[in-house]
């Protein structure tokens, strides 16, 4: 009986995937990063002080042996799941940008290109 049980158990831990760290993007703590998406860092921009901030930052796919095509509508989908968790409340599109809203501050989510999918991430203090 206790064999059964270990092997039961052995079982049980060779199907449990390993817990993988979330990843943000750089200047943006409270903003993830997609799995299959990278961040384009010699585009990002940021300007702030006591009473505003404006960040921007791009994201592309990552291009490797996968070969798998991120779409727009998927990257979408993880954000209007994963931003509400941090507070952004899904404010609805503006022809294919989405937007979010959270304490006095807007997120804008760009489509900027399709092949290769680069995303335009903006945070700024709405007027």
């Amino acid at each position: 009986m206790r064999k059964i049980i270990a092997l039961i158990c052995f079982s049980l831990l060779l199907t449990i995937r390993p817990v993988q760290a979330t990843q943000f993007v750089d200047g943006m703590d409270d903003v993830p990063l997609p799995e299959g998406m990278t961040q384009i860092t010699q585009d990002d921009f940021s300007f702030g002080n006591e009473e505003t901030r404006l960040l921007e930052a791009y994201l592309t796919e990552i291009r490797g042996a996968k070969k798998t095509k991120m779409r727009f509508s998927k990257i979408g989908e993880f954000y209007q799941e994963s931003l509400p968790q941090l507070g952004w409340i899904y404010q609805g599109n503006r022809g294919n940008d989405l937007l979010f809203y959270r304490d006095g501050e807007t997120l804008e989510l760009v489509r900027e290109s399709v092949s290769p999918l680069i995303v335009r991430i903006t945070v700024k203090t709405k007027p």
